[in-house]
């Protein structure tokens, strides 16, 4: 097996070794355990696993809205870490996030074209209040609201509208970059798929580069390009979407998409037992932090820490049983 080399293109955002932990003292809680990965330009990774996993973390320390314990976040090329808040300042139209629920992320008191406006305003985008307005029309055109809705207040409107709200004000400022944190999970089903449909548009339309970060496999299979399986702060898997929901090899995203609800009741599914709940990232298990609920580990499990290994064609996969497990009948309880 072949250890993980860099993208031989030039990526748009790098994470290298990157830790999250928070608390003091000798059990920090340890949120993000050394993790890397890449991001090109005009990609859409999905970062999915269990809640607890760091994905939410992973993705707000990326923007340095929390700060790292040690490891590196490239931009470009260049280390977010190592800006000062007045360069970091400059870089926040190029790096913007759309968060989980869409009412707490809006100032209730605020008027929505003073919401989008603020941000306008903050970077320098539209000077003058009739620039900004038509700016302000723009973005909720794009977004699929109409411009007399910019004289309403949050509340006035639906969690769907919200979130639609949400993402233009992440558009506001033009950004290379976004996270998307879990945007569908505060929604009911019938908007989902509404503001799916609408991210799509957005990413072709727009160039975006985004990271998506989501509970739901069935919505990263349809939006993603790329997958990144996280498990207790760790990289587990990293594939090209059609190939990790074709041909999984650890036996964690095995579990996880033999979770996943199917829609065709005779398709057939290979059930992968887990055995109790994530452990506590105060006191995360020794070697591999997944082998305390893998079907298959063995007491070397617990001894090393395994690295992502390539095991196909822009897959990887961090078990140290990767080719003895490599025919998809072995992971077959």
């Amino acid at each position: 097996m072949k250890p993980v080399s860099p993208s031989p293109i030039a990526p748009l955002l790098e994470v290298r070794h990157l830790k999250t932990w928070f608390g003091s003292g000798a059990r920090p809680v340890r949120a993000v355990d050394d993790v890397s990965f890449t991001i090109r330009a005009g990609e859409t990774v999905g970062l999915v696993g269990e809640s607890g996993s760091g994905k939410s973390t992973i993705g707000r320390t990326m923007l340095r809205l929390v700060e790292r314990t040690s490891g590196q976040v490239l931009y470009r090329g260049q280390d977010l870490f190592a800006l000062s808040s007045g360069e970091m300042r400059k870089l926040r139209s190029k790096l913007q996030i759309i968060f989980q629920d869409p009412y707490a992320s809006l100032n209730p008191k605020m008027r929505i074209r003073d919401a989008l406006g603020e941000a306008l305003h903050t970077h320098g985008l539209a000077p003058t209040r009739v620039e900004r307005d038509r700016r302000i029309a723009e973005l909720l055109d794009l977004v699929g609201l109409r411009p007399e809705h910019a004289e309403r207040f949050p509340h006035e409107f639906s969690g769907g509208q919200r979130q639609r709200i949400g993402i233009a004000r992440a558009l506001a400022v033009q950004p290379e970059f976004i996270v998307a944190d879990e945007p569908l999970s505060a929604l009911d089903v019938s908007i989902q798929a509404q503001v799916v449909n609408l991210l799509c548009d957005l990413r072709e339309r727009l160039l975006l580069t985004m990271l998506f970060i989501s509970h739901d496999l069935d919505v990263v299979e349809y939006l993603c390009d790329r997958v990144i399986v996280l498990y207790l702060g760790r990289v587990m898997e990293v594939a090209d979407t059609k190939t990790l929901f074709a041909t999984p090899r650890h036996p964690y995203t095995r579990a996880l998409l033999a979770a996943s609800p199917k829609p065709d009741p005779t398709a057939k599914i290979v059930r992968v037992p887990l055995k109790g709940d994530i452990p506590s990232p105060v006191a995360p298990p020794s070697g591999c932090v997944f082998r305390t609920r893998c079907p298959h580990a063995i007491d070397a499990c617990a001894q090393h820490v395994p690295v992502l290994e390539s095991v196909g064609p822009g897959q990887f996969s961090a078990c140290i049983r990767n080719q003895e497990l490599a025919e998809p009948r072995a992971l077959a309880s």
